[in-house]
């Protein structure tokens, strides 16, 4: 009978697991009931000094350190990247972050709050519980009195995204080191391909810029900016190959990106059928179009021409058609930047009714209103600009927060897209040349708490739901992020619910000389962040890495989203009603599939020639061509009438 041999290793695990893995390995039965077991008549009693987490610890190190000595071209499991900045950075090849016990905090999921440590090694979550065994020399972060989260997910940025020809003032190094101080460890940005450019040359452009640039994990939408058929094959490879599993659709920007809605149609059927979520900027491109000729032909080019041209109704009106062309095609459909009380209730009243639709509010719609526009400081009003825009209604940030508590909407992004006033001044004559965006990627998480939170509206848990865990789900990524879980990505924030933060352009993290937020003080803050196992931000203080974060791939059909996809399919199917044939009388119908000849007017040509040249005064439009009303009555015998200028008539008779 065969015989297999085992290496000590593999002994030493299969009786018990290593620290941290999520089950044991099991136990190995090699050959018959009857074969011989090498080593049954040895010494049976164990080692269990062997089997202790430190023993494997050590013997990990062991590994690491022999790795270090004789690796060339890896040294200590890195390696050296330079970046286009020209400076350096260590490239790990696999995730080691700090040893950390993050202990006396209490623990906030999107379900449940309890107290535990938390013990981190290799940027993930290995145990959690009291009296943990960990190794000694592990940095502890005390957490006593303060909130241990997952570290946020900001589902909405164009940190590389270019307008009118400029690049954000604020790029994946600026906008992710942003987003580490207010507590986001992670972003979905938004790859903008232009017409007539594939979408995987664009996707591995954005890849390789984030890739060198970016300080903390990340992935990628892509926005269709022209539909096509040919695109079924670049985004069957993106959503099988690259890790995509959302796109975006534009209904403004006419002549440039927006599409029909017969395309939205037969796009929505085909990322329902690939397992993908399509997302929308929702407006009305034709209507915003004709206002912006009709504003600036009255003398209106300052940045209120913004928000004259971009009304509440053609926000509102975008959504609703969107949400039925998605409930058509059954389709997931993700409504971004919801801005106005109305189009955030078509969202309410849609889900009400079973729709599979999901809305996105964003930091400035939930902190502050359209009324800057009219700011008589150009600089001011032109760092508002975005789209939509921002509502004039004072209230809409209140009632945007109640729908986002009460579970009307589910997702928080910041929409971050910075540009420097300078960058916004080429718009000065003509507000439509503004580039569209704001900050809003580091006080995201500060604002939901203060308006959220805070006043009551919401507890912590639904926090951690709409800052994080919902957009987990919805883009899945989870539990890998969005909880805090044996397993788990370590990216985990220490939150302090009562220091309070006053927000500021001049002490913010981001390039942008005004804050829309500027003078806002905001309750809830970041203490401690830890991205990938490492301590980035602790005592006030940012420690970042340019390029160590990683690409998050995300697979298809989301389970969350697609549940209900799959019963509504089936809810859906058309059914015949089975009845007898009809054998009683039909009418005589005659056909109407025959070209019918236009029926003859009285009244001349149905399409008068169109004039060209000078118009002949000796022609009349006045004819009596045709069937008349008279012709019924018998014609009289016609007479000559001699009439001589200034002379007698000799009519005799008009008989």
């Amino acid at each position: 009978m065969s015989e297999r041999r085992c290496s000590q290793e593999d002994d030493c695990t299969s009786l018990l697991s290593r620290l941290g893995s999520d089950s044991p390995r099991p136990r190995m039965k090699y050959g018959g009931m009857f074969c011989s077991v090498e080593g049954a008549f040895e010494n049976k009693t164990l080692n269990f000094e062997s089997f202790s987490p430190q023993t494997q610890r050590r013997r990990a190190a062991r590994t690491r350190t022999d790795d270090h000595v004789g690796g060339d071209a890896v040294k200590g499991g890195r390696q050296t990247v330079v970046l286009s900045s020209g400076l350096t950075r260590e490239n790990y090849v696999k995730r080691e972050g700090d040893r950390l016990i993050i202990k006396g905090g209490r623990i906030v999921n999107d379900d449940q709050s309890f107290y535990a440590d938390v013990y981190v090694e290799d940027g993930t979550i290995k145990q959690i519980g009291e009296n943990l065994i960990v190794p000694a020399g592990v940095k502890t972060v005390d957490a006593y009195g303060q909130l241990v989260i997952p570290g946020g997910i900001d589902a909405n940025t164009n940190l590389h995204a270019p307008q009118k020809g400029l690049n954000p003032a604020d790029d994946f190094y600026q906008g992710t080191r942003a987003a580490l101080a207010g507590g986001t460890t992670m972003i979905i940005d938004h790859v903008l391909a232009e017409p007539g450019i594939s979408l995987l040359s664009a996707f591995e452009q954005w890849r390789d810029v984030a890739d060198q640039r970016a300080c903390c994990d990340f992935s990628l939408h892509l926005d269709i900016t022209r539909w096509h058929d040919g695109l079924y094959e670049e985004m069957e490879t993106l959503i099988k190959d690259r890790g995509v599993n959302s796109f975006l659709f534009f209904m403004a920007y006419k002549d440039r990106y927006q599409s029909s809605d017969s395309q939205l149609y037969e796009a929505f059927g085909v990322l329902r059928d690939l397992g993908a979520i399509a997302q929308v900027h929702a407006e009305n491109g034709d209507i915003i179009d004709e206002e912006q000729k009709k504003l600036l032909s009255y003398g209106i080019t300052g940045p209120e021409g913004h928000v004259l041209s971009h009304p509440e109704e053609v926000e509102t009106e975008a959504v609703y058609r969107a949400i039925t062309i998605a409930k058509q095609a059954n389709c997931p459909i993700y409504i971004t930047k919801v801005m106005s009380k109305s189009a955030a209730d078509v969202i309410a009243k849609a889900r009400k009714k079973g729709m599979v639709v999901y809305g996105e509010p964003i930091t400035a719609s939930l902190a502050t209103d359209g009324s800057h526009y009219w700011s008589k400081d150009w600089a001011t009003a032109a760092a508002f600009v975005m789209s939509p825009p921002l509502n004039p209604d004072p209230s809409t940030p209140k009632y945007l927060t109640s729908l986002l508590a009460c579970g009307d909407l589910q997702v928080t992004s910041s929409a971050q897209a910075s540009f420097s006033t300078a960058q916004k001044a080429i718009g000065k004559d003509d507000f439509t040349l503004i580039p569209e965006g704001t900050n809003g990627i580091e006080e995201r998480m500060s604002v939901i708490w203060d308006r959220a939170v805070s006043t009551g509206k919401m507890d912590e848990n639904e926090f951690v739901a709409v800052t994080s865990t919902n957009a987990a789900k919805l883009f899945n990524i989870y539990p890998r992020k969005g909880r805090i879980a044996v397993g788990s990505d370590a990216d985990i924030v220490v939150w302090n619910p009562k220091e309070i933060r006053t927000v500021s352009g001049k002490t913010h993290n981001l390039t942008v000389e005004v804050n829309i937020l500027e003078g806002l003080e905001l309750r809830g803050t970041a203490l401690v962040v830890i991205s990938g196992g490492r301590v980035v931000l602790e005592d006030g203080k940012l420690n970042v890495m340019e390029g160590s974060g990683r690409f998050i791939p995300r697979k298809a059909f989301p389970d969350t989203v697609y549940r209900r996809i799959r019963a509504r399919s089936k809810m859906a199917e058309a059914r015949g009603v089975p009845r007898g044939n009809y054998d009683g009388p039909v009418h005589d119908v005659i056909s109407m599939t025959k070209s019918v000849p236009p029926t003859p007017t009285t009244r001349g040509n149905p399409c008068p020639k169109t004039q060209t040249g000078p118009r002949n005064l000796h022609q009349s439009g006045f004819t009596l061509a045709g069937a008349q009303i008279d012709d019924h009555i018998p014609r009289r015998s016609a007479q000559r009438i001699v009439a001589p200028p200034g002379g007698r008539s000799n009519i005799t008779s008009l008989s």
